[in-house]
């Protein structure tokens, strides 16, 4: 645990918080070298990364390689790239910051095999309802306000599940 206080993180300090063997929280790390990323994809329990707002390509393919749940809750957009990368990992990812999903970054992120957790999404829009409903495990969806009829089908037929937790289910549209 590396609360809000650590704002930087060192390639050296990095390889050696990765032989932590508890739970990793760093709330005010609000970038990360590839040293870094690659360092504490090493850790072997839950990783929490909420101080990320942004994740190039490169950082979500060295975090993908972490073997449990991957917390990166302070996201506010995540690109195709990225998200291709996200969904070579294995374990519970949780992006409960992203407002919105574009529909190819959905098709990629789909890939992903374990919980995904979207729980700042104001809405779906029908294709990436359609793109998501392709995703093999558990899709959690907090604080969704609309849905149309066509995004609540894809919803019905797949392994979504909405919420009320941080929101609710106010409309859905028929």
């Amino acid at each position: 645990y590396f609360g809000p206080r650590l704002t930087e993180l060192s390639d050296a300090a990095a390889e050696a918080i990765a032989s932590y063997r508890g739970r990793i929280w760093f709330a005010g790390l609000s970038a990360m070298s590839l040293g870094v990323a690659k360092a504490l994809a090493e850790l072997r329990h839950h990783l929490f990364l909420p101080g990320l707002k942004e994740l190039p390509a490169e950082t979500a393919q060295a975090l993908a390689r972490h073997r449990n749940d991957l917390s990166l809750d302070g996201l506010v957009r995540l690109s195709q790239d990225a998200a291709v990368a996200l969904a070579k990992f294995e374990g519970d990812l949780f992006l409960g910051s992203l407002a919105e999903l574009t529909e190819p970054a959905a098709a990629a992120i789909a890939g992903h095999r374990g919980e995904l957790s979207l729980g700042g999404l104001g809405g779906v829009t029908d294709a990436v309802a359609m793109a998501l409903a392709k995703h093999q495990g558990l899709v959690l969806l907090y604080s969704h306000t609309k849905i149309s009829a066509v995004a609540a089908n894809a919803i019905a037929m797949s392994n979504y599940r909405i919420l009320k937790q941080g929101g609710r289910l106010t409309e859905m549209l028929h």
